[in-house]
């Protein structure tokens, strides 16, 4: 759906609570900004100003970023441009087995 880069893959830690239950704070999660995304996809966004970290969505050709938490607002995108990578996985911290989302 979105256009493909070459770059590297990078770490961010999670911040907040907008993608809870499946992402809690202070988990790491690997973006792949050369990923390509789709419906469904957990990406890292650049809207309003700030990055944020939501759930593309696709209905009737139109593109959504949304949140986990419906305490947080959806957000219609569009240009699909904005969407710097996808998450292709987690580290919940110790213990916990590292979880993949391709």
């Amino acid at each position: 759906m979105t256009g493909c880069a070459g770059n590297e893959p990078y770490a961010l830690r999670v911040l907040g609570n907008s993608m809870q239950p499946e992402f809690e704070e202070g988990e790491v999660i690997i973006i792949e900004p050369g990923q390509c995304v789709d419906h469904g996809a957990y990406v890292i966004a650049f809207h309003n100003g700030e990055y944020i970290f939501r759930q593309l969505f696709v209905k009737e050709r139109r593109l959504y970023l949304r949140p986990l938490n419906d305490a947080y607002p959806t957000f219609r995108i569009d240009d699909e441009n904005i969407i710097k990578g996808r998450i292709i996985s987690k580290s919940p911290g110790k213990g916990r087995q590292m979880k993949s989302y391709l």
